[in-house]
């Protein structure tokens, strides 16, 4: 089995560690001569948009996939012509734009918070008088972790913000009074078999995912799969895809989806019957899904620009380390910690001692 990934970062590094089972081959296409991915199998090193090296990755894969939404909705169009490329084009080019992505959701009747397309600093002032302050400003494509958007709280906030942001198509995002994040993460088949597995509460730290704890018996859980199905028939996808949520009473309210294996979705490496990266791998390839099932009370904990010490962090039983073997650099993922327990309350006590370890930089 040959996969090829445009991209090598920690994602596909975790791609191909869950693909060692399979006595699979991993080809990557990433411009970075460090990318982390590359242990694990070829590197071709150029840009995604390579003609040459598209070539590369087709001859040497039988399936493709990707690791994150930087890459082209029009390349993998032209790769899908040749072999297996899932997630499928038009689920890349719709999640890269949030405003597709938006009007999307209201297509399908998934309640979302206010939102307004914003391409002048004209349809900014109008929007901000239509949807009110605070709100949020952003690009629509590319950005992620709290990059690409700027935050209105004020009149003078709103001043010059559609050139700040680059004078490019944006989105307007009314702040909600909501009570907690949430994500579901959910596998579809080539076949179009499902499998979704357990409501994660996330808790983000400057637009950063700090901790993720996946929920057994949450109330929404059905609320969440039923809109995640929606998507996943809609986009006739394939493979791994996030959804967020915030929560309002007993309503979720859609934030966006990731057409991809999920930062929280990490916790299913040691937490799950089946890890999200071998489920997107089986999907991806045509292969029957594995269970979803949580095995144990877990979480994952970012580890975001230094490393803390690793041996006071697997000092604290249940706990599971994840080096991606990237630079320290403040703002950067390089790692992360699994947690494991037999019950919520030992949970918790552990994940308080791993905390107190933790060393992040988020810059």
């Amino acid at each position: 089995m040959r996969i090829g990934v445009i991209g090598g970062g920690q994602l596909g590094r975790m791609l191909a560690e869950a693909g060692a089972g399979f006595d699979a081959r991993f080809t990557f296409l990433d411009p970075s001569e460090s990318a982390c991915a590359a242990v694990h199998g070829r590197h071709i090193q150029a840009d995604w948009n390579d003609t040459a090296a598209l070539e590369q990755l087709l001859a040497a894969s039988d399936a493709i996939t990707f690791e994150f939404e930087n890459v082209s909705s029009d390349v993998v169009a032209m790769l899908a012509e040749q072999r297996p490329a899932y997630p499928p084009a038009r689920a890349l080019a719709t999640a890269r734009d949030r405003w597709s992505e938006k009007s999307l959701f209201r297509s399908l009747d998934i309640p979302l918070p206010p939102v307004a397309k914003i391409d002048s600093q004209a349809d900014l002032d109008a929007a901000v008088a239509d949807i009110g302050l605070p709100a949020v400003l952003k690009t629509r494509t590319l950005g992620y972790d709290g990059k690409g958007q700027k935050v209105l709280r004020q009149a003078g906030d709103v001043t010059d913000a559609f050139a700040e942001l680059g004078n490019v198509p944006l989105v307007l995002e009314g702040f909600i009074d909501f009570d907690h994040e949430v994500s579901v993460v959910a596998v579809r088949g080539r076949d179009g078999e499902t499998r979704v597995w357990p409501l994660v509460r996330n808790e983000h730290r400057q637009g950063m995912l700090h901790c993720s704890v996946p929920q057994i018996d949450h109330p929404l859980q059905a609320q969440a799969e039923d809109y995640a199905n929606r998507v996943l028939a809609e986009l006739d996808y394939v493979g791994v895809m996030a959804f967020e949520f915030f929560v309002q009473g007993e309503t979720l309210l859609a934030n966006e989806i990731a057409p991809r294996v999920h930062n929280s979705g990490h916790w299913t490496i040691e937490g799950a019957e089946t890890s999200q990266f071998e489920n997107h791998l089986r999907a991806v390839c045509g292969l029957p899904l594995g269970s979803t099932a949580r095995l144990a009370p877990c979480a994952m904990l970012n580890v975001i620009g230094a490393l803390p010490e690793r041996d006071a962090v697997l000092a604290v039983p249940g706990t599971r380390w994840h080096d991606y073997g990237k630079a320290p650099r403040p703002g950067r993922k390089i790692g992360h910690i699994t947690v494991l327990a037999s019950s919520d309350a030992q949970l918790q006590e552990r994940l308080n001692a791993v905390e107190q370890l933790l060393t992040n930089d988020l810059g």
